[in-house]
């Protein structure tokens, strides 16, 4: 799906206080920035941001990073972002094949994936956001009692992410193929946006949770 450019987005996105725009100069001190020890999670591909400013607001003793690569995408999650007063909660515009380079080792604690992209010609298979090469990345920045969890409606890329985990070396704690109708790992679950309708619609939404 092309995505439409908002004119003037860049412009908000550069003026707003809660996009940190050297983020490289973090690394390894992003607590600095929240000015206080608490544990960071981060989603990666965050969209317009309802399911992590919810976070947010339901835990202030956490720190939240949402990171979005296209600014007319970030640009309506700042928007929402205006009607808080979310001092637990930063983003990032940027591509999540630099997350490495931005978080130190062990820095992040959890990791969100929520509807990512499921490029699905079999070429563009290094570019799904579970895949090896990616993992690979998580795994220079998860705490070594990190976890990763991801959700999609997207069976094929689903059943793609559950054998890059294993072939990646890491483990699956829990999956389900069905998580609206899974009470146990349902049970808190906030829904994103497209979460939202594709359920309306009928889809099944699959979810994993996995460590090293």
């Amino acid at each position: 799906m092309r995505l439409r450019n908002i004119k003037g987005a860049d412009e908000v996105i550069a003026a707003n206080e809660f996009v940190i725009k050297n983020p490289k100069e973090y690394k390894g001190k992003w607590n600095t920035l929240f000015q206080n020890e608490n544990p960071i999670h981060i989603e990666i591909g965050m969209g317009k941001g309802q399911f992590i400013m919810e976070l947010a607001k339901q835990n202030p003793n956490i720190n939240y990073i949402g990171v979005e690569r296209y600014s007319s995408v970030l640009l309506r999650a700042l928007q929402k972002h205006e009607e808080t007063e979310l001092s637990n909660l930063y983003f990032l515009c940027i591509d999540a094949a630099t997350v490495e380079e931005i978080f130190e080792l062990g820095e992040i604690a959890k990791i969100y994936l929520n509807f990512s992209d499921p490029w699905p010609k079999d070429r563009h298979s290094k570019r799904r956001l579970t895949s090896k090469e990616f993992l690979a990345r998580y795994d220079k920045v998860l705490k070594k009692d990190g976890k990763l969890e991801f959700k999609t409606d997207n069976k094929a890329l689903f059943e793609f992410s559950l054998e890059e985990t294993k072939e990646a070396g890491w483990y699956i704690e829990k999956h389900t193929f069905d998580l609206h109708g899974d009470e146990e790992m349902n049970r808190g679950n906030i829904m994103t946006e497209y979460e939202e309708k594709f359920s309306s619609m009928g889809n099944p939404i699959h979810k994993m949770i996995i460590y090293r």
